[in-house]
């Protein structure tokens, strides 16, 4: 907010990714965060209850969500909820499994929206010019993102390259990545579960392909893949049995396309510019 206020990208400095001495000095101001942390929170536990509404849908136990703080770029390593008795079909394992990356992406589209009306487009004059471009991330725009931009008439000039994004959008943007993380279609991410929902044979050959896919989209685009491309091939990524009766039907069938749409409306291959593991050799 800070940055923001300043007319400053986000991360503009190195004191942005390591700020304890600034909020020693000035703890006044952490105050003007609550827009982002609100919004973040909120687009983070519509996504559990999403799962969680479902999970009581079909008689399922689990637990309330817990929001895990971390220290991350964003102060969070997402929500959980803990499932504490067997999924009884793949039925139900499909609509517990998109439920959340609907409900999320349900919250954080009028984030967006929100944000992108609060949000500014940066001076064009050089010396802003070469402040966007010094920034220590530079973040890259989802589909979502751009597509609301338009259907709000292009209000910000030079979208998405002189944008300085208002902290409400930052918070979508992170609850967008986040939805296309769950999204994978491997282990037992909600990707994982909707597939093996569909298929347990795709479920296996995705489980061994996409963290291959992972890692070599860390090498070349974003060095953060390398951490999910690992995280898959643990053994506790491994989809537990889930009887297949009763079948699917139609609907539920469809929902798997609706997970592809989310997924093609959120995936950043490339979140951050120039951050692949070749860039940092170079």
């Amino acid at each position: 907010m800070q940055d923001f206020r300043r007319g400053l990208p986000p991360l503009s400095s190195e004191s942005d990714l390591f700020p304890l001495p600034w909020i020693w000095h000035h703890p006044a101001l952490l105050t003007s965060g609550w827009s982002f942390a609100l919004t973040l929170l909120l687009i983070l536990l519509a996504h559990e209850a999403g799962h969680l509404v479902y999970c009581r849908k079909h008689g399922i136990r689990a637990s309330w969500p817990y929001v895990l703080p971390a220290p991350t770029l964003s102060g969070t390593a997402g929500a959980v909820i803990r499932i504490q008795s067997r999924i009884c079909s793949r039925a139900a394992l499909i609509e517990v499994g998109i439920a959340g990356p609907i409900a999320g992406y349900i919250v954080a589209v009028p984030a967006a929206i929100l944000g992108l009306l609060l949000s500014k487009a940066a001076p064009s004059s050089d010396a802003m010019a070469s402040s966007a471009s010094a920034a220590l991330l530079q973040f890259q725009q989802p589909l979502s993102i751009t597509l609301l931009h338009k259907a709000l008439g292009g209000l910000l000039p030079g979208f998405p390259h002189r944008l300085l994004p208002h902290p409400i959008l930052l918070a979508a943007w992170i609850g967008f990545f986040i939805t296309s993380l769950n999204l994978i279609p491997a282990g037992q991410l909600d990707g994982g579960h909707i597939l093996y929902a569909i298929s347990p044979r795709w479920h296996r050959r995705m489980t061994f392909v996409v963290p291959i896919v992972l890692l070599g989209m860390g090498v070349m685009l974003w060095a953060g893949w390398l951490l999910w491309g690992a995280i898959l091939l643990l053994p506790v990524m491994r989809h537990p049995y889930v009887p297949s009766l009763p079948s699917l039907s139609g609907r539920q069938r469809r929902l798997a396309l609706l997970a592809l749409l989310l997924l093609a409306l959120t995936l950043l291959p490339a979140p951050f510019a120039g951050t692949g593991l070749l860039n940092f050799f170079r």
